[in-house]
């Protein structure tokens, strides 16, 4: 297993060890263990499992106070496109942004701490998409960023994305709170 650094403080891409032979692949796709030697000391509470078709796009979301996520995202079948945004006031890369291609064939994992609004659009036909939380779902709590934010500039590598109601109408990122401030 390895880990790569991006450029923002925090988000990791990890590679696990892939074992193939002629009957096909075997990976651990989580042990407490390997994970806490990366640097992740979460303690991941719920697991959750969407299935979504080409050119869905779900995001930006994150949850506030107590209720703040971590996730560490994979694919389980197809491709996506998946982004974190730095919200952390006072954090240098605060409104920049970090996207990777993860796949059922790369077998990529993005752990992506608290602190971070997140999104991904399905880029094949269909995706199963896999991510563990280290804390449990709060509507209450729960925030959105839109996804088309001109501040934020990502590139959805698509043109028309199919949306939920909820996330047609998320926040400018201008106008989201100091939920999540970096002491310096």
């Amino acid at each position: 297993m390895k880990a790569e650094k991006t450029f923002i403080d925090g988000l990791l891409l990890i590679q696990p060890s892939i074992f193939n032979d002629d009957r096909g692949y075997f990976f651990e796709s989580y042990s407490a263990l390997k994970y806490r030697e990366l640097g992740i000391e979460a303690d991941f509470v719920q697991d959750n499992i969407s299935k979504s078709k080409y050119g869905t796009l779900r995001g930006l979301h994150y949850q506030v106070g107590d209720a703040a996520q971590g996730k560490l995202c994979s694919v389980i079948k197809g491709k996506v496109l998946d982004v974190a945004v730095d919200i952390r006031f006072g954090s240098d890369t605060f409104g920049k942004h970090f996207s990777a291609e993860l796949s059922d064939e790369n077998k990529i994992q993005f752990w992506i701490p608290p602190g971070f609004a997140h999104g991904f659009v399905v880029l094949s036909d269909e995706v199963i998409f896999h991510y563990k939380c280290t804390n449990l779902y709060s509507k209450n709590d729960e925030r959105c960023i839109a996804y088309n934010d001109k501040d934020l500039n990502i590139d959805w590598k698509i043109d028309s994305p199919i949306l939920s109601d909820k996330d047609l109408v998320g926040l400018p990122f201008a106008q989201i709170e100091k939920d999540f401030v970096i002491k310096l």
